[in-house]
This record gives structure tokens, sequence and C-alpha cells, in this order.
């Protein structure tokens, strides 16, 4: 019986030496069942360069497990082995999943509330750069970042990546048909620092802005590269797996059946079921998130008011990676202010989704953190934090929308809840005293006001509750029926919310 051992949700790796000559990438293929009791697991084997073939298993489960390799190559068939999946350490939640339907949580339960962040090519930077990058990440408040597997060509990130993704064939061109080991290794050791400061890695496998022809790459190439990600790294326990950065601009080569291709060879090869998505460029081509192999909407438009549209058309959580970025570049995408994307953020999880922070100040040598990492100089991510920060305190289940979309007075401010606390974001308006989605009797009930920008939580005074006029749209009149049986009074400026909790 083996002494290894490794945590649930953890790693366990076996490596096998095999043939080297030829092209082992296309003419050998190895696979693992890994076994408990009567449960087996199927798992893809991969090789990793210089006549080495791994394989990689994630438990899921405690206690004994053992595994066989099935391969047609000789030397890598039959291979048996065991090991001890033991408790999870502390911070190993294990990977995360659709919960409660339009939310997410780990595998034991805790609640995920998304807080992502985009630095497409940092993987691809000098290490001083990258190793920067996980130092910022260490002090902000992200849970998730979108990242590309392969290197971006496009204004402000055109320097060369550190590794190519394809060896070289004979023309001294980059063969498709051979993937640098070099450069995965290098990828999953990133993307397992990231584990270890508890972010999830949204991992893009294809996008149009390229220069190298990995955009253009065959169909079967393709297919080959989405099986060979999932085999290498499908038992990290953070991966999420983002199809495209904007993949209606590739659909000159790549066909919507081919996406759906992707997804089942997924399926197919990631037994762990990991979160998969794929995200829009244009707003009118949002993917049919409506599709059994997609597990959640992954949407690029600015008009966050939309989110309850979303939701309501798709049935699945919403995350909206790309709502426009705080920045001050040419680019009208990247120059929001910082109080504009959280005044976003804040709209979007008080509609019941979720929203991804970007940011793209200018550079004089183009170290912008959405393209490559470094140093975040802006000023929302902290309010960000601060926000989920909050949220993390008191959302369980998830936040739910308080009426309908397109229900009044919900279409101008936002206000979701959770059992019982919820939260009213008033945004851009500036009222005095506001009673509506209060409850009716506030005596067993805190209400907080929350400056969104200043980051402060005050205790709220309680007024006598004035009554919108039903026919009015909120014009205040004396008389009928109250929403609620108190208000609250506010300092008359925007970005103001309301926290409101029964009294524990």
């Amino acid at each position: 019986m083996s002494n290894a051992s490794v945590e649930k949700w953890g790693i366990f790796e076996a490596a096998f030496n095999g043939p080297s000559h030829g092209n082992p990438y296309l003419d050998v293929a190895f696979d693992a069942v890994f076994s408990q009791n009567s449960r087996e697991v199927r798992v893809p084997g991969f090789y990793d360069g210089d006549g080495v073939y791994r394989v990689r298993f994630m438990p899921d489960n405690e206690g004994d497990w053992s595994f066989r390799t099935r391969s047609k190559t000789s030397e890598l068939d039959g291979k048996t082995g065991s090991f001890v999946a033991t408790k999870p350490s502390k911070g190993n939640h294990g990977p995360v999943h659709v919960h409660n339907k339009f939310h997410f949580a780990h595998a034991d339960g805790k609640p995920f509330l998304s807080f992502g962040t985009t630095c497409y090519a940092w993987t691809h930077q000098p290490l001083e750069m990258q190793a920067q990058t996980l130092e910022t990440l260490k002090k902000a408040r992200f849970n998730k970042i979108r990242m590309g597997v392969f290197p971006k060509d496009y204004p402000y990130n055109v320097n060369e990546p550190l590794y190519a993704c394809f060896e070289k064939g004979a023309d001294g061109r980059q063969d498709f048909d051979r993937p640098n080991p070099v450069l995965f290794r290098h990828f999953e050791q990133q993307v397992a620092a990231l584990c270890d400061l508890g972010i999830e890695a949204d991992i893009i496998m294809f996008h149009p802005y390229d220069r190298w022809g990995y955009a253009d790459m065959s169909a079967e190439q393709d297919f080959r590269y989405v099986a060979y990600l999932a085999a290498r790294l499908a038992a990290y326990r953070n991966v999420w797996w983002a199809l495209a950065n904007e993949y209606d601009f590739l659909l000159d080569t790549k066909p919507l059946k081919q996406w759906d291709r992707y997804f089942h060879i997924l399926e197919e090869n990631d037994p762990y079921g990991h979160l998969k998505s794929i995200h829009n460029g244009e707003p009118t081509m949002n993917f049919d998130h409506r599709k059994p192999w997609v597990t959640h909407t992954c949407i690029q438009n600015w008009d966050v008011k939309r989110t309850q549209e979303w939701r309501e058309a798709y049935g699945k959580p919403v995350v909206n990676d790309e709502p426009e970025y705080e920045g001050n570049i040419i680019q009208s995408w990247g120059n929001l202010t910082a109080e504009e994307l959280v005044h976003r953020f804040w709209i979007t999880v008080t509609r019941g989704g979720y929203a991804g922070h970007g940011e793209t100040y200018s550079h004089p040598e183009d170290l912008i953190w959405w393209a490559k990492g470094g140093e975040l100089r802006g000023e929302a991510w902290k309010r960000i934090g601060f926000l989920r920060d909050l949220l993390e305190q008191d959302v369980v289940n998830g936040l739910e929308p308080m009426a309908s979309f397109g229900e009044w007075p919900w279409t101008r401010v936002s206000g979701a809840r959770d059992g019982d606390v919820s939260y009213i974001y008033l945004g851009e308006h500036q009222p005095v005293i506001w009673s509506t989605g209060l409850p009716k009797d506030g005596t067993d009930y805190d209400v907080d006001i929350i400056d969104t920008w200043e980051m402060t939580i005050t205790p709220a005074k309680k007024v006598e509750a004035p009554i919108p006029h039903p026919t009015r749209h909120g014009a205040i009149v004396r008389g009928g029926k109250a929403d609620a049986a108190f208000g609250v009074e506010l300092p008359g400026k925007p970005y103001q919310a309301l926290r409101i909790r029964k009294q524990r």
C-alpha cells in the first residue's frame, strides 16, 4: 500500500516514462481510472515533454483511492497506484459550482460571491512583473481573475511573450500540434499561486487579438488544445473555463457549432465539472447561455441595469465581467471614473448579479493592469473590496432582487435581499428621505446608511414615512397607504445605499 497522501480537493499526480519519438501529442493517448469503493472516475493523462507522461486527479472524498492506467502504448498501460485523501486544509473549500440557481458556492457549501478582475496577459510578462501582480493581488480583495492562455496582440500589449505556446517545427515556425510544455508548466504554476491566495482562475481559451496564428488554428488543432488544457489543468480546484474573450469576433473561422464542440470536449475531459461559460464582444451578440453545457451567463455590457433581464432570459448566474473599465485611455470602454465603475458594481449586485473590475490607466511603458497586471493605480478596487466585505458578512444564499425586472420604482433604484438582510442602492439618486422597500414595521430592524465611496456605515435616523403617490411616479403626498411605517433620513448626495437587517 502506498504512503502517498493528498488533501481533499488537492492534486494527486503520477508520472510515467514513455515514448518520446515521433509526435507523442498525436501518437500516444492514455488515461487512468481512479477508484474508491464502487465508484470510478476516468481522468485523461497528458504528455509533458522529454518522454514524461502525467495524470492528475483532484479527490473529492476523503479516504483510500487507487488507480490503473489505460493505453494502447504498452509502457503506459496497466500502471497502478494508490493514495489517501486527507481532510482539507484551512482555506481549501473545494471548487466553485452553481448554487441556488443564480449564485455560486464552494463544494463544502461556503458561499462564493464573485468579485473578479481582468489581467489578460499577466502570465506572459517578465517574471518580476508577474511576481508584482501576485503581491498586488494579496492586498486587493479580488477572488477571481480573467486570464488568457495565449498572449495578446493589442494596443498597450504588443511586447513579445515570455514563452511560445507551441514548440518550433523544422521550418522554424510554431507547430500547433506540439504544445510547449515550458509555457504550460509556467501557466499552471501561476494558477497554483492564485489558488494559494484563494483566487479563482477564469481561464480564457481563445481570443481574436493575435499575431502568432493561435486564433487561426484548424478545428482539429483547437479540439486537441482544449482537451490538452483540460487534462493539464482540471485538477486545480480554482479553475473556471472561459471559452473565449469576445467569441463573436472569431465566428468567421470558428462557427457556433464549433464553440459547442469545445464545451463538449470539456465535459468529456473535465471529470470535476468546473464552471464553463463564454464572453461576447458586441452587446447584441450574447451566446445562448440557456444551453445545458453552459453553467453561467458571462456578459460584456455597460448597461448594468439590465442584470435582471439577463437572469430571467437565461435562468443562470449572471457575471458581467466587463461593464467597462476604470481608466483614462482613449477608448471609451476604458475611461470610466472610479466612481462610475463602483456605481456599476453596486447596481449589478443589488439586481442579483456579479460584476468584474478592470483598470486601464495610461502608462508611458504600457504597464496597464487590465493588460499586464503589475500595480493597481486607481481607486475603484478599494471600494469594490469594501463591498465584498460587506456582503460576505450578510449574504448566505445570494441576493435576490426585490421585484421583477421593470417594476417601479426598481427601474431606477436597485434592491435585493437574502433572508432578513436587504440592500437598497440609490445610486445617482439623492433623496433626503427614503421609505420604499423598508419593512412596514421598523421596530425589529436596524437600518444603516452606506456611503459607497467614502466606505462608511452610519446608523440611519428613522422618521415618519412619506407616501409615494401611486400614479405620480414617486411624487410625495400625504395620506394613502404607506409602503412602510417609517422612512430614513439621508445625506442628500449620490452613491448612497441602505442596509436593512433584522435585529439579532
